[in-house]
């Protein structure tokens, strides 16, 4: 079991704030405003997300994004090299902890989306309720996009399709089509949709409605509730990063004449 105090300024990336009720809440952000993802944030992101899933007195956690973006962009001059072997292992092993340990949360978790989610918008989709600015859209521009396109996994794979369903996510990631905030209400990947400065509250309202349930409900339920998808993560991450790490090098080798 962690200690709040103890964590809650270690992260240079991640604010956290908590109510004496137990409501915690997450923001990713750089300098205060939209997060710019780096690799010193790959690497601390799922220690942060294990300390805050052994801290058992979190009730509910809310999980967001500052300014008017999820995240803003990859800083890739801060990343290992994954063209090469060591570089790609690193890479594999944080996002599957990364996405074990957000899993691992075990009491419910509000996703609120403020903006824009071209990249890891995955990370919202791991909660139990999500909510979305009016103008926040998700799409996955981050991986067929990069010279002739490296496969789509460290999470888009599993969690796309688990929240949109198999037929939608693979047309999703192969167009790496743009999904507003409202078509994604409509095909029930967002659960409600607010204007940006109203979100917060929201999901301050609705944590509120959670923590009058039993303690241990709450908690048996998240983990019903996650269950599948860590299994997921479990038996098909590494496999399917495994597949992009092949995907990288062949991107980057000389093409035949």
């Amino acid at each position: 079991m962690t200690n709040f105090h103890e964590y809650k300024d270690k992260y240079e990336n991640l604010k956290m704030e908590r109510t004496d009720s137990g409501i915690l809440t997450v923001t990713m952000h750089t300098n205060s405003g939209s997060h710019i993802h780096t690799g010193k944030a790959h690497r601390e992101f799922p220690d942060a997300f294990s300390e805050i899933a052994r801290d058992r007195q979190n009730e509910v956690v809310i999980f967001t994004g500052a300014g008017e973006q999820w995240i803003s962009h990859i800083d890739f001059s801060t990343v290992d090299d994954i063209t090469k072997p060591m570089g790609w292992y690193a890479i594999l092993t944080e996002a599957r902890q990364l996405l074990y340990n957000f899993l691992d949360i075990s009491v419910p978790v509000i996703s609120v989306v403020n903006g824009a989610a071209p990249i890891h918008g995955e990370y919202a989709l791991m909660a139990d309720i999500i909510l979305a600015a009016e103008d926040a859209y998700f799409q996955d521009n981050q991986h067929l996009s990069v010279g002739g396109g490296v496969v789509p996994a460290d999470g888009v794979q599993i969690l796309y399709p688990a929240a949109m369903g198999d037929v939608r996510g693979h047309y999703f990631l192969l167009t790496m089509q743009k999904l507003t905030a409202r078509e994604a209400l409509q095909i029930g990947m967002v659960n409600e949709i607010h204007p940006r400065d109203k979100l917060l509250k929201r999901a301050n309202e609705l944590a509120e409605q959670l923590l009058r349930l039993d303690p241990l409900t709450r908690r048996y339920t998240r983990l019903m509730f996650t269950r599948k998808l860590k299994r997921r993560v479990i038996d098909e991450l590494s496999f399917d990063m495994g597949l992009e790490g092949l995907s990288i090098i062949s991107s980057v080798q000389p093409k035949d004449s």
